[in-house]
């Protein structure tokens, strides 16, 4: 499978299900639609104990696939799974702390960058990449016009890759790359009907290797 280096990737977002077994199914099948870069594991309300359970049943079947494994939530269960990296969702402290502490062992990325000002701040600290949007923020078709913004504003001057997140209709995912971002985050787009994620992750690929802008070098 060659690996669309030169152009807007999928990141997928693991649903919302309390069924492990369940998840990790859904979760397989939609990696085998087609390229996705990496794969970020929310602990949405789960205990640290069960949320341990399901990154260690998840992790295996993202990293099987060629993706990277991004644990959200308990630091210490990243580690316990053999994640590749933790995605934090908290503020600029918190991210602060695990660059100091995890890279380069694991990719650490994250930000909860609403505007210009704190981006720059999360910029200085060299995450391996930074996230505009909630990993939950998915609630229009169309991805936040103020993230796409910021991805645009971001990807055209600072080196530090970015993730923006989109919207709950797959094309929305066109609209990202459009704006330079090297990342685009999808989560009820791919996940709302688990029988479609396959193909949808299929359609998404077919969509930015047509139409998604392409990096200089």
């Amino acid at each position: 499978m060659t690996v669309p280096e030169d152009r807007c990737r999928l990141v997928l977002i693991v649903p919302d299900i309390a069924d492990m077994e369940e998840q990790a199914k859904i979760v397989a099948d939609a990696l085998r639609g087609g390229d996705v870069a990496s794969v970020i594991i929310p602990q949405y309300g789960l205990d640290d104990g069960t949320f341990q359970k399901h990154a260690e049943r998840l992790v295996p079947v993202v990293q099987a696939a060629g993706a990277a494994a991004l644990i959200s939530g308990d630091t210490r269960v990243a580690g316990r799974a053999k994640a590749d990296g933790l995605h934090i969702t908290g503020n600029v402290a918190e991210l602060a702390e695990a660059v100091e502490k995890f890279t380069p062992k694991l990719i650490v990325g994250g930000g909860n960058a609403t505007e210009r000002h704190s981006a720059l701040e999360v910029g200085e600290l060299r995450p391996d990449y930074i996230f505009f949007g909630k990993l939950d923020g998915d609630i229009k078709p169309e991805a936040h016009p103020k993230n796409v913004a910021l991805g645009e504003w971001w990807a055209s001057m600072i080196e530090i890759p970015c993730i923006v997140m989109g919207g709950t209709d797959p094309k929305s995912a066109l609209d990202v790359a459009l704006s330079g971002a090297e990342f685009v985050a999808l989560r009820a787009a791919v996940f709302a009907e688990p029988a479609n994620a396959p193909a949808i992750v299929a359609e998404v690929n077919a969509l930015l290797d047509e139409k998604a802008p392409r990096f200089e070098d």
